[in-house]
C-alpha cells in the first residue's frame, strides 16, 4: 500500500531553467519532475500531514544520478533531501523549493548466503531485504514496520525487536556506499574512511547520501511473537509486573509494550513479544511468552512461530500510509510508577481510533558496546516511548486531532522529571 499521492500535486516554488536544463542533460527527461501524477507520488508520504512542495524530484535509478543531483543542488544553491522509504513524521525527505533525490526505484537486494550479508539500494524497505533475506533462512535486523526504509533506519540507530540478540539496526551496518556533498562517490567500512563509518551508525544521514548499503544478516528467519491485550482498567498491575519481565529478560526475548485501541475502540494494555532464540523454548506452554498471557485476564493473546515478514506486514496493517500524524519520543529508564501513572492518563483520553503509545526496549546486545564506538550516543539500558497521535480527516480542522496532539504534549510536559527527550531519528530514520 503506497501513501495517499494529492492527485494534481505541482511545485509551489517554480525550478529555474539553468538548473532543469542541467538535470536533464545528465539525467532520462523522464525522471526529472516538477508536476504530474509522478510528481504527486513522489512527494506523497507516509504522514499525509506533511504537505511540502520541492521545486523538483529527480527519480534517482542509478549512484550517477545521485552524483548528478547532489552537484546540481549545490551548482544552484537549492537545499537538498532524500527520500528513501518516506515514512519518517516529519517529512524530513522534502524541503520547500528543495531538490529531492527518490531513491525508491533503487531497491536492490543482493543476499550473500555463505557471508551473511545484503548489499541493498538505498531506496529498499526493511521488508524488501527481510523478505529476501528469508528466502534463504536468514533475516536483517529492521524495527517493527516494513514500510520502513532500510538505510535511513539503520543511519538513524534503529531500535526493533531483535535488539537484545543483535543489537541495533546500525550495529549491523558493514559497510556503504556514499555521494558525498561535492557529488564524489566512496566507498567506506571499519578499513576505509572509517570516520565516516562511524557518522553513519548512528549519527543520521547528513553525511552523504547513502545509496547502498551492506547489512549483516542472522540466521533467524522464524521467531515466536504475537500480541497480547489487556483491558485497560488492569493497565496498573499488567505495567507493574512487565517492569520486572523487561528488567530480567535474556537478549532472546524483546518486548514492545504501550496502549493501542482494541477490537471495541476501548484503549488497551498492548504487549507485542519477539523471541529470537530457540523455537520449542519460545513456543514452550510454560516458557517466557506464555508468561505474558497470564499478567492479567486478557481481552486478546495470540502467540506463537511467525516468519519476521509476517510480523512487519502486521505492523504495516495496523499504522498504514495515508493519515494524519504527529509524534514525540522520551526515553525512561523504567516503567515506575509514576511513569506508568502518566501514560496510563494520556491513554484514557485518546480522542482517535488510531493513536497509540508504544515503548522499545534498549537491552541485550544493544548496551555492550563502548559509549563513542559508533555515533549513536545512548548505550545504558532504557525503554523509548513513542506518543503517536494518528488520525483521518484534513488535520486542523479535525477537533479530535487537535484534542489528541494537546494531550500527546500535556503528556511531554508531565512526565519531565522522570524522562528524557530522545530524537526521534535515531529511532526509524529520516527519510
Amino acid at each position: 500500500m503506497q501513501p495517499h499521492a494529492r492527485p494534481h500535486a505541482d511545485a509551489r516554488h517554480p525550478v529555474s531553467a539553468a538548473l532543469r536544463a542541467e538535470l536533464r542533460s545528465r539525467i532520462p527527461a523522464g525522471r526529472v519532475l516538477t508536476h504530474g501524477p509522478e510528481y504527486a507520488k513522489a512527494v506523497a508520504l507516509f504522514n499525509a500531514a506533511v504537505d511540502v512542495r520541492p521545486s523538483v524530484v529527480v527519480r534517482c535509478a542509478t549512484t550517477a544520478d545521485v552524483q548528478a543531483g547532489v552537484r546540481a543542488a549545490r551548482n544552484h544553491g537549492v537545499p537538498l533531501s532524500v527520500r528513501g522509504g518516506g515514512h519518517d513524521f516529519w517529512g524530513r525527505a522534502l524541503r520547500p523549493g528543495g531538490l529531492v533525490l527518490d531513491l525508491t526505484d533503487m531497491r536492490t537486494v543482493q543476499v550473500d548466503v555463505g557471508r551473511r550479508f545484503a548489499t541493498v539500494g538505498g531506496g529498499a524497505l526493511s521488508s524488501d531485504v527481510v523478505s529476501a533475506a528469508e528466502r534463504v533462512g536468514l533475516t536483517a535486523v529492521t524495527g517493527t514496520a516494513g514500510a520502513v526504509g532500510m538505510v535511513g533506519l539503520t543511519l538513524g540507530g534503529g531500535y526493533g525487536p531483535l535488539i537484545g540478540q543483535f543489537g541495533l539496526a546500525s550495529d549491523n551496518l558493514l559497510g556503504a556506499e556514499v555521494v558525498l556533498a561535492d557529488g564524489s562517490r566512496v566507498n567506506t567500512d571499519a578499513d576505509h574512511h572509517p570516520d565516516l563509518f562511524w557518522a553513519l551508525r548512528g549519527g543520521g544521514g547528513n553525511f552523504g547520501v547513502v545509496t547502498s548499503a551492506r547489512i549483516r544478516l542472522h540466521p533467524v528467519p522464524t521467531v515466536v511473537s504475537g500480541t497480547v491485550l489487556y483491558p485497560i482498567v488492569q493497565s496498573a498491575d499488567v505495567l507493574a509486573d512487565l517492569a520486572g519481565i523487561l528488567h530480567d529478560s535474556p537478549d532472546e526475548l524483546t518486548v514492545d509494550v504501550g496502549f493501542l485501541p482494541g477490537p471495541d475502540g476501548k484503549p488497551t494494555v498492548y504487549v507485542a513479544p519477539t523471541w529470537s532464540g530457540d523455537i520449542e523454548v519460545g513456543d514452550a506452554e510454560n516458557g517466557p511468552l506464555r508468561a505474558l498471557a497470564g499478567l492479567g485476564t486478557p481481552v486478546m493473546a495470540e502467540i506463537g512461530p511467525l516468519a519476521r515478514s509476517a510480523t512487519l506486514a502486521a505492523t504495516d496493517a495496523m499504522f498504514p500510509p495515508g493519515r494524519m500524524g504527529a509524534i514525540r519520543t522520551r526515553t525512561v529508564r523504567s516503567i515506575s510508577g509514576s511513569v506508568a501513572t502518566v501514560l496510563d492518563r494520556a491513554a484514557r483520553e485518546f480522542t482517535s481510533p488510531f493513536s497509540a503509545i508504544v515503548w522499545h526496549q534498549f537491552h541485550g546486545a544493544a548496551v555492550r558496546p563502548p559509549l563513542g564506538s559508533t555515533a549513536f550516543g545512548r548505550r545504558e539500558p532504557h525503554l523509548m516511548v513513542e506518543l503517536i497521535s494518528l488520525w483521518e480527516g484534513e488535520g486542523e480542522d479535525n477537533a479530535g486531532a487537535g484534542d489528541d496532539r494537546s494531550r500527546r504534549s500535556r503528556t511531554c510536559a508531565g512526565w519531565k522529571s522522570c524522562t528524557r527527550r530522545s530524537s526521534r531519528s535515531r529511532c526509524r530514520g529520516a527519510t
